[in-house]
């Protein structure tokens, strides 16, 4: 396992006075490898505080290029960046946040044919994409693998969380039967905001080996009424995706 530098121990100093966390959790944060799926609404405040929080590589994956609209929401870019690659303008903001880490921008679709090497030898996925279909494909690889997945989704001023990680756990499939239908879905900057900072939390839980994750439990953010509350989910025996596992 990698060591922490005397600008590690500065930097993290306060982290690493957690109860349970110190040197040992921080070696291992320093040591992971996240894929993140998505550069928009919710891989902006993922990606920002596991960067600030020592992640040591940070692989991020989104095709799109930066459009004015996505501004209300994704501030992991700005004005000056319009019609960049979010990717790649996702790097820039993040080796600015922490030089000390490494950022591996990914401007591909995902897709069935590459996602196993898009994601490569991660060590934890989080699902920060805006549709099913490819969430799916996430899944399929999370059960396949048995590599850990966050999942997020976000609607409006409502949110979604869970780990999943069969057979410990549902997968997403045993949550969502069908992909909803495409449409431009309402959004308010702080509704991906606040459910990404959950995401980022379940996913620095895991990397440092400590507390209590969402498994077994879909958390509901309700944020118009202010008022979160928890479904317990349960594997579904006759699962195409994970009841063999």
């Amino acid at each position: 396992m990698v060591e922490l530098t005397e600008k590690d121990k500065q930097r993290y100093t306060r982290q690493m006075l957690i109860p349970g966390w110190g040197d040992d959790a921080q070696r291992k944060i320093k040591s992971s490898r996240v894929f993140i799926a998505g550069a928009g609404g919710l891989g902006s405040p993922v990606s920002f505080n596991l960067a600030v929080a020592g992640v040591g590589t940070i692989r991020i994956c989104d095709f799109d290029s930066i459009e004015i609209s996505n501004l209300n929401r994704q501030f992991l870019h700005d004005d000056s960046r319009l019609g960049m690659k979010k990717a790649e303008s996702a790097k820039l903001t993040l080796m600015r946040l922490n030089p000390d880490i490494n950022v591996e921008p990914i401007v591909e679709k995902i897709k069935e044919e590459n996602v196993d090497d898009l994601i490569g030898d991660s060590d934890l996925v989080i699902d920060c994409m805006d549709n099913f279909p490819t969430r799916f494909i996430l899944n399929d690889f999370s059960v396949r693998k048995r590599i850990p997945m966050v999942h997020g989704s976000i609607w409006g001023l409502d949110g979604r969380v869970t780990f999943i990680n069969p057979p410990e756990t549902p997968c997403l499939a045993c949550i969502f039967k069908d992909s909803p239908p495409k449409e431009v879905f309402p959004v308010l900057g702080a509704t991906p905001g606040i459910t990404g900072i959950i995401q980022a939390m379940e996913a620095l839980k895991f990397l440092a080996g400590i507390g209590r994750l969402l498994k077994g439990r879909l958390l509901c953010l309700d944020y118009l009424e202010m008022k979160f509350f928890e479904v317990k989910i349960r594997r579904d025996p006759n699962c195409e995706v994970c009841s063999g596992i």
